[in-house]
């Protein structure tokens, strides 16, 4: 749908009203799904109904959907506190179907926009993010546009241990390759997934990925190995976008190692592979130093040779976590979660190709590698 957007937006900041008519389409559905979210949904919606500024109307130019996911606390009144906010209810769940999957695709069904976003209820969007997102996925021609939020964690483990995950999937997921149309690496987040209505309905939408735990990924895959009749093959876009948008993905340890113990095997080809990896960096960072003070008969060039291997794994382990874009207090501590890493790719190996079964936010879904 080139050239929908740049007739809507300068590619600059407005100085005026925005010039509409009254048939004139909608431009954007932001779709959030929720369930039992009532701790954060609110800095989420207030965040979202502020992006309505001059010239860009919520119910006029977009519309925002919240989905009650069978919700059991306060999260539907709060979001009903909103004006201008559209409140549905998530369908009986089907059989196969993940609670997410099900309760977007009832909304994207209902939708009226030209362009889809899918974002979580725990994220907060920075001021006219909806806007440049917009310009900036006609701007990269692309039919899914999708950003990598900052991480807001608290509490030492989710420090310690979300850059040390985040760094792997940097690794595993180069923004990069997967923006490059020549490159078959595919990847989304599902915080923040911008899609062309006409790519997501040619896909088969959130239907099509029913029953996948990592739907976001699978629908990126979708996207780029799809063609547009009249454009030929489509694009994706990936980035960490800390200029748009922030999120705390876990409000507790528990919901955090329940939440990677769903994930991480799916987003790591190899997770046992890669938990030997890690144990043998802590093996060499721990354990070198050790036998330097233990050891005191080697030979200077045998102590020299020792320091020379700790100092290279250590450089290297530090220059992998960095890319996590954690802050350096956060990304120094990640030494003391590759043990807590590692059980928890270990976990989610045996979740997924032993018991073939994975839980989250009270509910059992069917889960296999």
């Amino acid at each position: 749908m080139p050239g929908t957007v740049s007739r809507l937006f300068n590619m600059t900041e407005p100085t005026g009203p925005l010039e509409t008519t009254q048939n004139a389409a909608t431009v954007l559905s932001v779709i959030v799904p929720a369930r039992n979210e009532e701790d954060c949904i609110a800095m989420c919606l207030q965040s979202l109904v502020q992006q309505s500024e001059v010239g860009f109307a919520l119910g006029v130019d977009w519309e925002l959907l919240v989905v009650d996911d069978d919700s059991s606390d306060h999260t539907r009144q709060i979001a009903g506190r909103f004006a201008g906010v559209t409140i549905l209810q998530a369908p009986p769940l089907p059989q196969g179907w993940t609670g997410k999957a099900n309760a977007v695709w009832s909304a994207a069904q209902m939708a009226k926009g030209q362009w889809l976003l899918f974002t979580d209820a725990d994220t907060v969007h920075e001021p006219g993010n909806l806007r440049r997102a917009l310009q900036e996925a006609e701007h990269a021609r692309v039919a899914m546009l999708s950003y990598s939020p900052r991480q807001l964690v608290s509490g030492f483990w989710q420090r310690a241990l979300m850059p040390l995950v985040f760094s792997e999937l940097a690794a595993v997921y180069p923004p990069e390759q997967v923006s490059n149309p020549e490159k078959r690496i595919a990847a989304a987040n599902g915080q923040f997934l911008l899609v062309e209505r006409g790519a997501y309905f040619a896909i088969g939408g959130h239907r099509a990925v029913a029953g996948n735990v990592l739907e976001d990924v699978e629908l990126a895959c979708r996207v780029k190995n799809s063609k547009d009749s009249t454009h030929g093959k489509r694009t994706i876009r990936f980035r960490y976008a800390a200029d748009a948008l922030s999120t705390q993905m876990y409000r507790s340890v528990g919901q955090m190692l329940e939440g990677w113990s769903k994930n991480l095997a799916l987003l790591f080809p190899q997770p046992l592979a890669l938990a030997a990896w890690r144990l043998l960096d802590l093996a060499l960072l721990v354990g070198l130093p050790l036998l330097l003070l233990w050891m005191p008969w080697l030979l200077n060039w045998q102590r020299l040779l020792l320091g020379l291997i700790w100092a290279r794994t250590l450089w290297r382990y530090y220059r992998r976590v960095g890319k996590s874009n954690f802050p350096v207090w956060d990304c120094a501590i990640t030494i003391l979660a590759i043990p807590l890493f590692c059980w928890l790719l270990a976990r989610s190996w045996f979740h997924h190709s032993v018991r073939k079964q994975v839980g989250w936010k009270g509910r059992k879904y069917s889960a296999g590698r």
